[in-house]
């Protein structure tokens, strides 16, 4: 896709993000009613709202939305796409639940399989991680609902570009608050054997990845089941800091829009 058009979609995708962020923030200051979907997974009212806000901006887009709640159209509909948005309008859902502040609004667009827009919005915080083929990738620290009146021209001269170099020379691993395996553990404990004392951080929902695409963290494993809306944003946000994410057993780039929609494990470094 050429520069111009790209970049009006990644600015249309900042706004969606914070807008459905102060959706999800009026949810989340209040007391609110828990649901479970038919995989026993948690549903709330922010996630449903952030959906909202979000499908009304890429509606005005000419590109059709691929996402938790739209993962019943048939993979013989879906193949035909060559581009499209992923979108996860709450990732992070069980921490949301615990209220530990670490959860998330992403999305991406994938053209050909492969991600070429992404932001990830953090509500609490009020950060921002947005990233395109043509432009590189950005951290804002602080942004409020004001951000959806500006142009991507003012959000990248407001922000840093990724990645940063804030481990001190220490090799670090970030991993899942929620989801630590046995093959992570083991994982780690290979490393270690090659680099000595590192530094294990942990952190919820797709913030693992962009802690990677800042340098905060070295490497991510995914020994665990995720789906494509969990790690398209991030992807996107790694890959044009100039690091990537690849299938643990064929060291290969991770694709999207696959029959299951579940990733196999991976490896962001």
């Amino acid at each position: 896709m050429e520069k111009n058009k790209l970049n009006i979609l990644l600015e249309i995708a900042i706004k969606a993000s914070i807008e459905a962020g102060e959706e999800i923030l009026e949810v989340y200051n209040k007391d609110f009613e828990v649901e479970f979907k038919d995989d026993k997974s948690p549903l709330t009212l922010a996630d449903k709202k952030s959906h909202d806000v979000i499908a009304a901006y890429l509606a005005k887009t000419d590109f059709p939305v691929l996402s938790e709640e739209g993962r019943s159209i048939p993979f013989n509909e879906r193949n035909n796409w060559t581009i499209f948005w992923i979108v996860d309008p709450l990732d992070g859902t069980k921490e949301f639940i615990k209220r530990n502040d670490e959860f998330t609004v992403n999305i991406a667009l994938i053209e050909n399989n492969s991600p070429i827009l992404g932001v990830i919005y953090i509500p609490v915080q009020k950060s921002l991680y947005f990233a395109g083929k043509h432009c590189g990738s950005y951290k804002i620290s602080n942004i409020d609902s004001t951000g959806i009146q500006i142009t991507l021209s003012d959000y990248i001269g407001m922000a840093a570009k990724l990645p940063r170099d804030d481990q001190n020379g220490k090799f670090t691993i970030v991993g899942s608050k929620s989801h630590m395996t046995p093959e992570t553990e083991e994982f780690i404990r290979e490393l270690k054997k090659v680099h000595g004392k590192i530094e294990v951080m942990s952190k919820g929902s797709s913030l693992k990845i962009c802690m990677v695409a800042e340098g905060k963290a070295n490497i991510y494993p995914r020994f665990a089941p995720t789906m494509e809306w969990d790690v398209a944003a991030g992807h996107a946000i790694v890959k044009f800091a100039g690091k990537n994410i690849y299938i643990a057993k064929t060291n290969t780039e991770l694709f999207y829009n696959t029959e299951t929609l579940l990733n196999p494990w991976f490896i962001v470094k």
